[in-house]
C-alpha cells in the first residue's frame, strides 16, 4: 500500500529553520478515510521512516473537509547550516511517496 497511490499531492516544505512540515492530500474521501481509520500515517511510523524520535514529531494531523494529512517535525539540522542538505525542506517527502504502510 503505497501512498502515492492513494493521494495526489504529498509535500514537504520548511516550517522555520528548524521544522519540516509535510501536506498529504488524497485523491478521494476513501482514500482518506482508509488511512485515517487504520491510522496507517502516525507518530510511530513517521519516526520509523525518517529515523528520529516519535517525541520530535511536533504535529500530525488528520483534516477531513481537505481530505489531507498535516505533519510538522523537528529538522536534523537547521535549515541552511553547514549540515543541511535540504536548505527549503523540498525533498523530503520523496520517502512518503513509495513507503509502504502495511
Amino acid at each position: 500500500m503505497k501512498l502515492s497511490d492513494y493521494a495526489t499531492v504529498i509535500r514537504s516544505k520548511n516550517s522555520g529553520p528548524f521544522e519540516i512540515t509535510f501536506d498529504i492530500l488524497f485523491k478521494d474521501k476513501e482514500s482518506y478515510q482508509l488511512f485515517k481509520d487504520k491510522q496507517l500515517i502516525n507518530k510511530e511510523s513517521m519516526a520509523k521512516l525518517y529515523q528520529i524520535k516519535q517525541e520530535d514529531i511536533h504535529h500530525l494531523v488528520y483534516f477531513d473537509y481537505a481530505l489531507g494529512i498535516k505533519i510538522t517535525m523537528a529538522r536534523k539540522y537547521s535549515s541552511g547550516s553547514f549540515r543541511d542538505r535540504d536548505v527549503y525542506g523540498a525533498q523530503q517527502g520523496a520517502l512518503l511517496q513509495e513507503y509502504n504502510f502495511n
